[in-house]
């Protein structure tokens, strides 16, 4: 595991950091994602994620937030850095796999331009 870890450092915990990158970052729409980032001062990328209850059940949410931590996991050197950010699954989300959502970010992360809103 060593690099590949989500430690307590590497997430973002307080309400108060969510509501901070709701009113002032940047924003990319994907088919299944809101991806909302931010620079940040911590020398790392951080994540912050949202399932609502309209996604699904606690074991559909449960699984989506697994597969965007390991996402996070294995491609957080990739992502622009040091960030803050957030991804918040669509109501269609439930139904991807890990390869689908890997797929998917990365093309948020890249394309950052291509459906802002």
């Amino acid at each position: 595991m060593g690099t590949e870890g989500f430690p307590k450092r590497a997430r973002l915990t307080r309400r108060s950091e969510f509501l901070s990158l709701s009113r002032q970052g940047k924003k990319v729409y994907t088919s299944h994602f809101v991806v909302l980032s931010k620079a940040n001062d911590k020398g790392e990328n951080r994540l912050g994620i949202t399932v609502s209850a309209r996604v699904g059940n606690a074991v559909v949410r449960n699984r989506i937030k697994r597969l965007l931590r390991e996402f996070f996991r294995h491609h957080s050197r990739e992502l622009p850095a040091p960030r803050d950010i957030v991804i918040i699954a669509r109501k269609e989300a439930g139904e991807l796999s890990l390869d689908e959502v890997t797929k998917e970010l990365k093309g948020a992360f890249t394309h950052q331009g291509s459906r802002q809103r």
